[in-house]
């Protein structure tokens, strides 16, 4: 290996030698969206980079090009299981390759500061320690697959407000305590190819120029060696980024570096040395994919085949928190009748939006899961119950559509079926065509309506539209953004119309949308869908058909969710509540039923103010593709549901001690210091509904003994903690045992380590634990070190962080 690098460092200073000033420059912009130039002179192929983080969508934001969907962040993490990670990012990469990827932009390394923060979903948990391990074997998992993982977004972009330009005031201790704290063990344990810049400023300067934590921290500190690759559009000083570390800005093709880079040098604004290194750490990110001549790879012999749609499936069983099971109602045996309840039980939420979404080739909904898996003497009635969709859903049932792309003059430029009435396009357009070719997308084709009345029809998009059905004209204007336009994308705004039409007439539909260059999304970007709604839908009706159908079951499993316009990127949450009317549906089952198990469907946390009258609690965060398979293996007791909480969940928002997420003339504040997520519930009088660390299971365990031996030199690690515990229930089980330190001084206790063990009834298992060094130190802002601030610390063994079983006491290298 050490031979291999060596070759591959040559190749690189060869290949930088014989780029001039301007083609250096020119390796450093993107040329469109998703890649870098290629430049044969030196053998060096286009570098392309792809979303992540729950699969590989690749450069076409498209359902006609599907990948593999896995659940989300905050599922992988709740499963506490690094290997399983590793074997995710193994998957990925496999799937980087069959799309032809150099580099995933992901993992999400933020934390769940607020748990209002709207891409919650995408990151992993409120603790630094639980996301640097899960995040490193995800980066080793992608990069033993032989591309590139960009671990990201550094640093402190832990909410959606005003995300472009806020400036996060931190303190020096929170910031190494805890933000830096995830990438500085992901650098130190998996050694990633690539790492993102953050849009936002920390303490005042914007991240793609911020030397002090680029340079001085993250390079000379850490020792990353990698490229930094600002987020999308992220860059907007040529001079402070290229100075400030930043090495690639995309997209392209227009950028603040290429030709601008070149003459900001030759004015004597950037050094020309300062250039040469950006080059030669992207060309080391191009021979470590393989896509420099004559370098040899990282990677010579990628992992074995892996079946995507069997680890999706496992890593969702994983997954699953089991939060209340009283009077052991869960697994369910040999039953006459289910009652599934819930819209999303039907259609649920796979995967987050934003750039974490993927197309799937299939999606098992908890309805397909369950007839999949119950025998024929079991019946399953399904009832919608609440519809928690606050917007119009697109067209589809009774709709046969086609998509036609116009340039200059309508000139048909291409044409495609459309099964359902969205257009969502990205980075680039269908068939090639160009920014400048595409002048209308025109949605055209038939409706036959199932029944007589009032539908209602939406249009959710921006610019131009004429809407036309049969011979009349609904619609014929402009719909204008308002705000940010990349959040008009994710979220854009809905018009209503209602028409009168008979069930089983076949009426034309005809959509126009006239294309709008918006100065600030300088990419290809277009959107819109056309939706439908069926007439004389009585939402109280819905209810009472839920409630019947509930009582007249042995048990009513309720699916419950947030949806898209309330937990999705580039906004933050407003409430915990969920949307609609499904905490009134939840109430009435279980008045209905006392056996009613709930499932919750959000990728963070919600209010439950039912939970005390269900009979079971399952959380599945947004499982990805095999999900419903997943819930319904679950259910049955075929597989354990062994999740545990990565974040701490408030029984109301008002009760989280961490809310703020709005910037105060353009900043915000962290005033609580090094105090989020569970550490600072243990300093509140009020308990959260369900601590960090929580989750059931359904067996039961013993913690039989921990026994500490100190670590004779103790620099990375304190000592080793050996943890013995016992199945004691009936069944195969499977635990994860969970240590945190308290100093003598302070009774606040944080993670110090974990791990995952296994074991038959009446079996024990036995694990040693290594306990590093960091998790007692705390950081000293006047001399700018780690430090070990007591003599002597508890290790408290167990199942969350509010119940432990065992304690055992160490002393430190200093008593």
């Amino acid at each position: 290996m050490a031979n291999h690098r060596a070759d591959r460092e040559a190749v690189v200073e060869k290949a930088l030698a014989a780029l001039d000033l301007d083609a250096r420059c020119r390796l450093l912009a993107g040329q469109d969206m998703w890649s870098l130039p290629a430049m044969p002179e030196i053998g060096l192929k286009s570098l392309v980079m792809s979303d992540g983080p729950i699969g590989v969508r690749g450069v076409h934001w498209s359902p006609e090009d599907p990948s593999i969907a896995l659940p989300s962040p905050t599922a992988l993490a709740a499963t506490w299981d690094p290997t399983l990670a590793r074997r995710a990012g193994q998957l990925l990469a496999q799937e980087a390759r069959r799309k032809s990827v150099h580099m995933l932009l992901a993992p999400t390394l933020n934390l769940h500061r607020s748990p209002l923060g709207g891409r919650h979903f995408e990151c992993y948990s409120e603790d630094p320690l639980l996301t640097g391990a899960i995040g490193a074997a995800y980066v080793t998992g992608v990069q033993e697959g032989g591309v590139a993982a960009t671990p990201k977004h550094f640093v402190a972009n832990d909410s959606e407000t005003d995300r472009f330009t806020v400036d996060v005031r931190v303190s020096q201790r929170a910031l190494h305590e805890l933000y830096l704290a995830p990438f500085e063990t992901v650098v130190a344990q998996a050694e990633p190819w690539a790492l993102m810049a953050a849009y936002n400023s920390v303490n005042g300067v914007t991240m793609t120029e911020h030397n002090a934590l680029q340079n001085e921290i993250l390079r000379a500190r850490w020792g990353f060696d990698g490229a930094i690759v600002s987020d999308w559009t992220a860059a907007r000083n040529t001079v402070g980024a290229a100075v400030g570390g930043l090495d690639l800005a995309m997209p392209g093709p227009q950028s603040v570096f290429g030709h601008t880079l070149a003459e900001a040098v030759r004015a004597g604004q950037v050094p020309a040395e300062t250039v040469e290194q950006m080059a030669r750490h992207v060309l080391r990110l191009a021979a470590r994919v393989g896509a420099l001549a004559g370098a040899p790879p990282e990677v010579a012999t990628v992992p074995a085949t892996i079946n995507g749609d069997a680890l999706a499936r496992e890593l969702a069983q994983r997954s699953i928190v089991l939060l209340r099971n009283e009077s052991s109602v869960l697994p369910l045996g040999k039953l006459r009748r289910i009652a599934l309840i819930g819209q999303t039980a039907d259609q649920p939420r796979a995967l987050g939006g934003g750039s974490a979404q993927v197309f799937p080739p299939h999606t098992v909904s908890p309805l397909d899961g369950l007839r999949a898996v119950l025998d024929t003497d079991t019946e399953l009635v399904y009832a919608v119950g609440a519809d928690p969709r606050v917007k119009i859903p697109a067209a589809k049932e009774g709709f046969d559509l086609r998509v036609q792309l116009c340039g200059a003059g309508d000139r048909l430029l291409g044409e495609h079926p459309l099964p359902e009435a969205t257009i969502e396009w990205i980075g680039e357009f269908p068939d090639g065509i160009g920014v400048g070719e595409l002048h209308r997308v025109v949605v055209t084709g038939t409706f036959t309506p199932r029944a007589t009345g009032a539908h209602t029809l939406a249009i959710a998009g921006i610019g131009p539209f004429r809407l036309t059905v049969g011979d009349v004209t609904c619609f014929d204007d402009a719909i204008v953004p308002e705000g940010d336009p990349l959040a008009a994308f994710l979220r854009p705004p809905e018009t209503l119309f209602e028409v009168e039409l008979a069930a089983g007439q076949q009426v034309s539909i005809s959509l126009t949308h006239t294309v709008t260059t918006l100065p600030e999304m300088p990419i290809a970007f277009e959107k819109f869908s056309l939706g439908h709604q069926e007439p004389n839908i009585d939402p109280e009706a819905l209810i009472e058909e839920a409630v019947a159908a509930a009582a007249s079951a042995d048990v009513a499993v309720v699916v419950v969710a947030t949806t898209p316009e309330v937990e999705s990127e580039s906004f933050d949450r407003t409430s915990l509540s969920l949307p609609g009317r499904q905490d009134e549906l939840v109430a009435r089952v279980a008045a209905a039923n006392p056996r009613t198990v709930v499932v919750v469907n959000t990728g963070s946390p919600v209010r439950m103010p039912w939970a005390e009258d269900v009979a079971a609690i399952l959380l599945t965060w947004f499982p990805g593709q095999e999900g419903g398979a997943a819930l319904a293996d679950v259910l049955m007791g075929r597989a354990e549901p062994s999740g545990r909480l990565p974040t701490t969940w408030p029984a109301h928002e008002d009760d989280a001690p961490v809310l703020n997420v709005t910037p105060t003339d353009g900043a915000l504040a962290y005033e609580e210091d090094v105090y989020i997520g569970y550490r600072a519930w243990q300093r509140l009088s009020i308990a959260p509904a369900y601590w960090f660390g929580h989750g059931i299971g359904y067996t039961t365990w013993e913690y039989e003994s921990a026994v500490f031996a100190p670590d004779p030199v103790g620099i990375g690690v304190l000592g080793t903690l050996t943890v013995r515990v016992r199945n004691t229930g009936d069944r195969p089980g499977r635990e994860t045992i969970q240590t945190y330190i308290a100093h003598s001084s302070r009774p606040e206790r944080r993670l110090a380590a974990f791990a995952v063990v296994e074991a038959e009834p009446g079996e024990a298992a036995e694990v040693a634990i290594p306990i590093p060094r960091r998790a007692a130190e705390s950081w000293d802002e006047a001399t700018e070190t780690w430090v070990l601030p007591a003599t002597a610390y508890d290790l408290l063994t167990g199942r969350s962080v509010a119940d432990t079983r065992l304690t055992t006491a160490i002393r430190g290298p200093h008593a």
